[in-house]
């Protein structure tokens, strides 16, 4: 008789046998709460390191972008590692060559392809400056592609006939977590050099909708085990989420150090956040309804128009966020697990809280490149100043030959000559 754990049932029955991981809680949060039933003592551990993780989150806004931008880097990191350890704990027994050292390899092609990118975007400058840099931007594509060929090869290579179909599998498995944790990831960090407050605003939203939703399915809803997945809980965190949207932008939109987008001071080497607020984060009067006047007897409000398009940021948090925590959730069941790790208390891994992170940082990267951002001039004249002597004076005659053509130019000379 064939036992029952051995390679060959499970992959023959399609459910693999995932090692659990041991129940980590803090000992002295045991002790406390062992009086209690599963359920409230699951309610106490929840809530005490949701308040631990907050604080952190807190902190390390206040040490600034750089850090945010470490730190996204390291959830990042982590949230592969606990993807590809799964895929690992399933597939071991089968001694797959090069398997996590390929997995790790691609991890390191994919984000120097990304952060080259947004190095050679974000600090053009800087690497112009630079020579060894200036070379790495200039033959960044190539060496990207001649990385990840490299490792192409390689699987190529470590290909075994016993295993041909197994090893395309964990190909792709590798692949589609490039996809959802790098690329998200990178779009995380392109939010974040928009504003703070784009960065912020939406991950408080999805932590305040898991929350919500969560306290309203735990005090409200009718699964014994006070489930967040439940029509009370996602009613009530989606109306939830609107209100603290609103209200955490109210607060925001009135610092410059959350609404500047970050850039790089090349004379002090440092990031800067410090500009003149645009009109998305200036108070403007705006007329009610109708039926709103007749309720609350104002005509006008006052909001910044930040406010307005918080409330698209918070509905989604609340209605298509949660859809990022429904995959994740048949991802594990598929595998027979309960979480991706136990690296947070009571949470699972990392990667159980930010899978709807991800898909959040995905709408709001789409949503400013479609109805907040603009041509962006600092960078199209770092451009011009990259090009040859006569590649600019090609431009400059261009553009005053169309300026005097719209009749700007004759005024704008007068203006100077005044």
């Amino acid at each position: 008789i064939e036992k029952v754990n051995s390679p060959k049932f499970i992959l023959d029955s399609g459910v693999p046998e995932v090692p659990v991981p041991p129940d980590d809680t803090p000992e002295v949060l045991n002790k406390a709460l062992s009086g209690l039933s599963s359920r409230w003592k699951n309610w106490w551990v929840r809530g005490i390191l949701t308040l631990a993780m907050i604080s952190f989150f807190f902190f390390i806004i206040y040490l600034g972008p750089m850090v945010l931008m470490m730190i996204v880097l390291c959830v990042q990191i982590k949230c592969f590692q606990e993807i590809i350890t799964i895929g690992y704990s399933v597939y071991h027994s089968y001694d797959l060559p090069w398997f996590r050292t390929l997995s790790w390899y691609f991890l390191l092609c994919v984000n120097y392809f990304f952060y080259g990118e947004t190095v050679t975007d974000y600090f053009f400058t800087l690497v112009q400056r630079e020579e060894p840099l200036r070379i790495l931007s200039k033959y960044h594509r190539f060496i990207s592609f001649a990385l990840y060929l490299t490792g192409f090869c390689m699987f190529v290579l470590s290909l075994v006939k016993k295993h041909y179909r197994l090893q395309f599998y964990m190909f792709g498995w590798t692949h589609v977590t490039l996809l959802i944790v790098v690329t998200q990831s990178h779009l995380i960090i392109h939010n974040l050099f928009e504003g703070m407050i784009w960065f912020i605003v939406p991950i408080s939203c999805v932590i305040c909708n898991d929350i919500m939703a969560y306290m309203f399915g735990f005090f409200f809803g009718k699964s014994p085990k006070g489930c967040c997945k439940t029509w009370e809980g996602f009613i009530g965190g989606f109306f939830s989420t609107i209100v603290f949207g609103i209200m955490l932008s109210y607060v925001m939109a009135g610092y410059r150090y959350f609404v500047c987008p970050v850039e790089f001071n090349n004379d002090s080497n440092s990031f800067q956040v410090d500009c003149e607020p645009s009109e998305l984060f200036q108070l403007q009067d705006y007329f009610l309804p109708s039926m709103l006047e007749s309720v609350t007897g104002w005509t006008t409000v006052r909001l910044y128009p930040f406010q307005i398009h918080s409330i698209a940021l918070s509905s989604f948090a609340s209605i298509v966020g949660p859809f990022g925590g429904f995959f994740a959730s048949g991802f594990k069941r598929a595998f027979k697990i309960k979480d991706f790790a136990n690296t947070i208390p009571g949470h699972g891994g990392i990667m159980d809280r930010f899978d709807c992170q991800y898909l959040m940082a995905t709408f709001v990267n789409v949503y400013i490149a479609s109805f907040i951002r603009g041509p962006n001039p600092t960078k199209v004249i770092q451009q011009l100043l990259a090009l040859r002597p006569d590649q600019q004076l090609y431009i400059f005659n261009s553009l005053k030959a169309h300026l005097t053509e719209k009749g700007l130019l004759p005024a704008l000379e007068e203006a100077a000559a005044a």
